[in-house]
Parts: C-alpha cells; sequence; structure tokens
C-alpha cells in the first residue's frame, strides 16, 4: 500500500512538472514534450496488447499511421478541418482497421501473431508508398492544422504550441486513467489472467477470442489518437510512419519503460525520445552525434541488463527507500 502511494505521489508531482512546464520552456521545447506526449499515448496503447494481454505486435504502427493519413486525406487544401469531424473519423479508421485485421491475427499466438501483425502493416505501407493515394513515397502536407470551435467561439487554437500542448497533455492523462480503470475493471483482469494462462480462461467458459480481439481494437483506436495527434503537430504524413522501424521503436519505449505497468509507457517514452535528442546533438558530441543508434542501443542495453523489469522500478527502489526512512524515524 505504501508503494503505491509512493508511486501515486510520484505520478502526480509529474504531472503538475508537466503541466507547469510551458511556463518556463521555449518554443522548441514546448513541441518536444507535445512530441514525447504523443508518443506516450501511442507506447500505452502497446502495452495494452504486450504487457497486459500478452500479445507482442510489431505491426502496431499501421493503425498510427492511418489514422495520421486519415486526417491528411480529409482536410481541405487551404482552409482548416472541424476537429469534431476528424478526430473521430480517424479514431474510427483505425479501430475499423483493428477490427478487420484482429479478427484474423488474434488466432495465432506467438512468433506467429509477431509476423502475421507485420505482414499487415507492410500490406498498408505499400498501399500508401506505391500509390498516389497518399502522395506515394513523398508523402502528403496538411497545411493548415484542424479547428476546434464552439458555434462562433474558438476555445482552442491548434497553432499555438502551447495550446496544444495541453491540448496533448489532456489526452495523455486521459487515456492513462483510463486504462488504469480499464486493468482494474472486469474487462482487464480477464485481460491479465488470459496472458497468465490462456488454455485455464477458456477452459472456465471466458471467450478468450473475444476479450483478446477487444483489446486488439482498443489499442489500435487509442494508437490512432496518437497518429492523429501526430500528424496536427508535424503537419505533414509519409509512409514511414507506418513502417516495421516505428512498430518496433515504440515496442522499445515499453520494454525501457516496462511492460505491464502504464506509467512505465509513459516514463520509457520519455526517457528514449530525450536520450535520443542528447545524443544526436551535434553541439555536444560533434561527428559522433551522427551515430546516436549505437549509443543508444548500449545504453538500452545496460539498462535492461540492471533493471530487467524496465525503468519504472525506480519508482519501486523508491518507494521501498521512503518506507525505509519512514520506519527509521518512527523507531
Amino acid at each position: 500500500m505504501a508503494n503505491t502511494h509512493f508511486t501515486r505521489a510520484v505520478l502526480l508531482l509529474g504531472a503538475l512538472l508537466l503541466a507547469a512546464f510551458p511556463l518556463i520552456g521555449l518554443t522548441f521545447y514546448i513541441q518536444l514534450g507535445a512530441k514525447i506526449m504523443i508518443m506516450a499515448i501511442f507506447a500505452m496503447s502497446l502495452d495494452l496488447l504486450v504487457g497486459h494481454t500478452g500479445l507482442v505486435s510489431l505491426g502496431h504502427a499501421a493503425y498510427f499511421g492511418l489514422a495520421a493519413y486519415m486526417l491528411a486525406l480529409i482536410t481541405p487544401k487551404y482552409e482548416a478541418a472541424s476537429l469534431w469531424l476528424t478526430l473521430p473519423v480517424a479514431i474510427v479508421a483505425a479501430a475499423a482497421a483493428a477490427l478487420v485485421i484482429g479478427f484474423l491475427v488474434v488466432r495465432t499466438r506467438g512468433v506467429y501473431f509477431i509476423m502475421v501483425t507485420l505482414a499487415f502493416a507492410q500490406m498498408l505501407y505499400s498501399l500508401f508508398h506505391d500509390t498516389k493515394l497518399g502522395g506515394g513515397s513523398d508523402g502528403i502536407y496538411i497545411n493548415i492544422r484542424p479547428e476546434l470551435t464552439v458555434g462562433s467561439i474558438k476555445p482552442l487554437d491548434l497553432e499555438d504550441p502551447v495550446q496544444f500542448y495541453y491540448l496533448v497533455l489532456m489526452f495523455m492523462l486521459g487515456v492513462y486513467a483510463f486504462l488504469n480503470k480499464l486493468r482494474c475493471a472486469p474487462f482487464g483482469r480477464a485481460l491479465a489472467g488470459i496472458r497468465a494462462n490462456e488454455n485455464r480462461m477458456r477452459s472456465i467458459g471466458y471467450p478468450v477470442f473475444g476479450y483478446k480481439l477487444g483489446a486488439f481494437v482498443l489499442a489500435g483506436a487509442l494508437a490512432g489518437l496518437a497518429g492523429y495527434l501526430a500528424a496536427c503537430q508535424f503537419g505533414f504524413v509519409n509512409p514511414e510512419i507506418l513502417a516495421w522501424h516505428q512498430s518496433g521503436t515504440v515496442l522499445m519505449m515499453v520494454i525501457l519503460g516496462g511492460m505491464g505497468r502504464f506509467h512505465g509507457a509513459i516514463i520509457g517514452a520519455f526517457a528514449y525520445i530525450l536520450l535520443q535528442e542528447l545524443l544526436s546533438a551535434s553541439a555536444m558530441f560533434g561527428a559522433y552525434a551522427k551515430h546516436w543508434q549505437l549509443a543508444m542501443g548500449s545504453l538500452i542495453v545496460l539498462i535492461v541488463l540492471v533493471l530487467p523489469r524496465g525503468l519504472a522500478d525506480l519508482l519501486e527502489y523508491g518507494a521501498v527507500v521512503y518506507k525505509r526512512q519512514r520506519m527509521r524515524a518512527a523507531g
């Protein structure tokens, strides 16, 4: 219980710091913070599959990229689209694709599931890369970000980096709260049972296929939300956001932060992107900065060896230290 209270206190402090960050940050860092939080949403959506259902997917970027392309395709060239229209359309498109693909792939297990999800993602990649549907390999621009209007009032301007930052922060915290609530609900407990022993859950009467498909569709929809926000931020989409290495990157974030804990996915996203920014900074490392992937790989291997359950374990260690200090003070 003490560990839970300590973790909640640290996470609340982190949320407050993120809320206060635009007050002291420069535009570049505000935009970087928004980018990290978008990837944190993406990582949490994958952790629902990997850490809570036991389904390791290498095609999760398909839903991220599909939602981004949906925004680009339905946005008029010289005027802003409505956020009220484009956001649901993008998320529903990602969820629908996840439903169709999931209906076919969740019947498989292990390495077969990994390879089939990768195959479907590569099919979508080829669709946008090899045709003129989304501008081919050159991609497509979103010249004006969607507008959020209520009647004649415009309460939020997504062209403003600070306002966009707070919108992304709101979505990240909302997704985190929703997934934690889901984890404690009967649906989430059933997913945990399936991850632990799928055959036993099936033998006692649980519709395992339905639960796995539901988790797959929900994860796809949340990945679509992240993809939509990424397209809003960068104003450009190309086929690379659907490629297998995008799925591999977000899987690395989940592993780095700690699978099975949604705050671990957030920590992993922050750690991965901040390390990438640091190691690729030519001002600090000069000519060696172009080899940042080598340094990144070495650091990730070291972190996994020291903290096999991810960086989120640091919170557990902190809680233990805090508890011991309180016991010493009381004794």
